[in-house]
């Protein structure tokens, strides 16, 4: 089992920038692609980015790409999501998720076994 614990969440105004952060744990080392969604109220939950285990992989939603950058550091069991020019239709509860798959990069959140609570983004206009 791999808990997740997402931080960084905040109110920035339209084009600042935040960097989400997602720390793991788990009671034995556990290889898994990383990814992130966000959900918005009465939105389905959306895939932003994902990360592969060794780093060398990534994808991202076009709504994002050229804006946010996904990385990880295996060292400290923690993946970034470092988000830039941000718009007011950023803001949503961001979720840190978890695919026992390390090598995929899927989009669909069924994809994926592990799921952190969520923090929130708002970003003002």
């Amino acid at each position: 089992q791999v808990q997740l614990v997402e931080s960084g969440g905040g109110l920035v105004q339209a084009g600042g920038s935040l960097r989400l952060s997602c720390a793991a744990s788990a009671r034995t080392e556990t290889r898994i692609t990383m990814g992130w969604f966000r959900q918005a109220p009465g939105e389905e939950r959306e895939f932003v980015a994902a990360i592969s285990w060794s780093g060398r992989s990534t994808n991202y939603a076009d709504s994002v790409k050229g804006r946010f950058t996904i990385s990880r550091d295996n060292a400290k069991n923690t993946m970034y999501l470092q988000m830039n020019s941000l718009k007011p239709e950023d803001t949503a509860v961001y979720y840190c998720a978890g695919d026992r798959n390390p090598y995929s990069i899927v989009t669909t959140p069924a994809d994926y076994d592990y799921w952190g609570h969520g923090t929130q983004v708002t970003v003002s206009s």
